[in-house]
């Protein structure tokens, strides 16, 4: 009779208690100061809510999962060996070629243009094609236009950019530098601090809210330009096995706290942006902002890489990017 009741009050109990939460791993590129970390907490925050605590989000920044290894990432969420992944376009590039039309020099004028892209036709082809990679994406986020620091003279010409040692995150970019006479040297983002602190590389570019002040670059660079030069934005992925385990009414709830927290990223993103100059004057950074004309030649040295990633992008795709990015 005693076991028959202490069984019965197990199942009761049992019943009351909520089921334990399904643990998901989340990985990312930088640090865990930076507007990447606080998107993908944010995330974890509204995944939790939305789910009545049945998922819980562990986020680990600096490429932690994957060795440290930026580019690998992306292809470890494709087959399932990593849950999600906040990543950025150009880091997928060696998996996915395509997603380097984001980033082709000078292709975008301001942020409108780029939301035109992100949220636009040009989006869905690039989400088309992640999915075929294994990933499902939920939300684009913001990384940013990249920009150029170094630690030797202020960069106002092409000219500028000869023979420095400039960290690069992906091959497009490479290219670029190699267009600009620097010498690129592709390098992940955890090994780059320590490589400018040491001279092993003189500059870096990345954008100036998400990376360069939370990643305090401005303690290791001396001059930066901001030359618009290059975009790239982020997107929280999910592998496709898991999107494909979940019932419709929990898609739901994914995507609601995706496209939110995406949205907050983005938001904080670009405000630290706006404030960002000021703040690395502050630092003691010189900031040279160029003229159109100055501008116009950065933008006709980069003309070569352009074209050649433009081929090996394909035609029709970096059509559908140009004709979002300059539709009125």
């Amino acid at each position: 009779m005693f076991m028959k009741l202490a069984l019965g009050l197990t199942t009761a109990l049992a019943l009351c208690l909520p089921a334990s939460a399904e643990t998901l791993r989340l990985s990312h590129n930088t640090g865990d100061t930076t507007t990447w970390q606080k998107g993908a907490d944010k995330f974890g925050e509204l995944l939790e809510q939305e789910t009545g605590g049945d998922y819980d989000i562990r986020v680990f920044p600096n490429a932690q999962l994957s060795g440290g290894d930026q580019m690998k990432q992306a292809e470890m969420t494709g087959r399932g060996a990593i849950d999600l992944v906040l990543t950025s376009a150009i880091n997928v590039t060696p998996l996915a070629p395509e997603m380097a039309a984001f980033s082709l020099p000078y292709l975008y004028p301001d942020y409108d243009a780029v939301d035109r892209t992100t949220q636009g036709a040009a989006g869905d082809k690039m989400e088309e094609i992640m999915a075929g990679h294994g990933i499902h994406v939920l939300a684009w986020g913001e990384n940013g236009f990249r920009e150029v620091t170094n630690s030797k003279h202020p960069i106002t010409s092409p000219d500028d950019m000869k023979g420095l040692k400039m960290r690069v995150a992906g091959p497009m970019y490479i290219d670029v530098m190699n267009d600009l006479g620097a010498n690129p040297q592709q390098m992940q983002w955890s090994e780059t601090f320590p490589a400018l602190q040491q001279g092993v590389v003189d500059g870096q570019e990345n954008p100036i809210g998400a990376v360069i002040i939370p990643q305090r670059v401005y303690e290791v660079q001396k001059y930066i330009t901001p030359w618009h030069y290059s975009y790239d934005p982020l997107f929280l992925g999910i592998s496709k096995e898991k999107w494909d385990s979940l019932d419709d009414e929990t898609k739901a709830k994914f995507q609601k706290a995706a496209d939110e927290a995406m949205a907050y990223q983005i938001q904080i993103s670009r405000e630290a942006t706006a404030s960002g100059l000021e703040f690395l004057k502050e630092q003691g950074m010189e900031v040279h902002e160029p003229t159109a004309d100055e501008l116009a030649a950065f933008r006709e040295a980069t003309k070569p890489s352009f074209d050649k990633w433009s081929n090996q992008i394909g035609a029709d795709i970096v059509k559908l990017f140009t004709d979002e990015a300059n539709a009125q």
